[in-house]
């Protein structure tokens, strides 16, 4: 059993403990991060109350040989996906996908996560439901992210906001 394993065999009954999903563990040049979500989001106060209990039960377990730092925290709006789990938590969002040399779909891919099981994912390249897909298979997958649309930006020297009655000029006639 990995580090990261024997860390979320004992991270996820704490977890489960405070209402929260474990996401992922991973450790990465010694720094453990211990990612959570809940539904409708998570605030500061589970997020230090996970943090207290994880630190208490890894310095009584000490399944992280060496020294470490602790880092316990939501997965953010542009989350990296790595297992097949996070794909499918994933489905209808925006994804950003970079394949393996040779994939057939090509080296870089952006749009729409429409299908994701054990054996790889779909997705969609541009707008609309005749858009072309394609459907890459897990072990061609180098790195995977969420990705969160801001919206349109706005229009340089677009709208200006209105001027205050007191700043008005009046008018007057000649």
């Amino acid at each position: 059993m990995t580090t990261t394993e024997r860390v979320q065999a004992l991270a996820e009954p704490v977890c489960a403990a405070e209402g929260v999903e474990l996401v992922d563990v991973e450790m990465d040049a010694g720094v453990l991060r211990v990612t959570v979500d809940r539904d409708g989001g998570l605030d500061l106060d589970v997020i230090s109350t996970l943090t207290r209990r994880l630190s208490r039960l890894l310095d009584d377990e000490d399944p992280v040989p060496g020294r470490y730092t602790l880092e316990v925290s939501s997965p953010g709006l542009e989350r990296r996906l790595r297992t097949p789990a996070h794909f499918r938590r994933a489905v209808g969002e925006q994804v950003s996908l970079r394949t393996a040399p040779g994939t057939e779909a090509g080296r870089r891919l952006r749009g729409a996560l429409v299908a994701a099981d054990d054996d790889g994912v779909t997705v969609r390249v541009g707008e609309g439901d005749d858009a072309p897909t394609h459907t890459i298979r897990h072990d061609q997958i180098e790195r995977a992210r969420t990705v969160f649309e801001w919206g349109p930006a706005p229009r340089p020297g677009g709208p200006k906001p209105p001027t205050p009655p007191s700043a008005r000029k009046k008018a007057t006639k000649p």
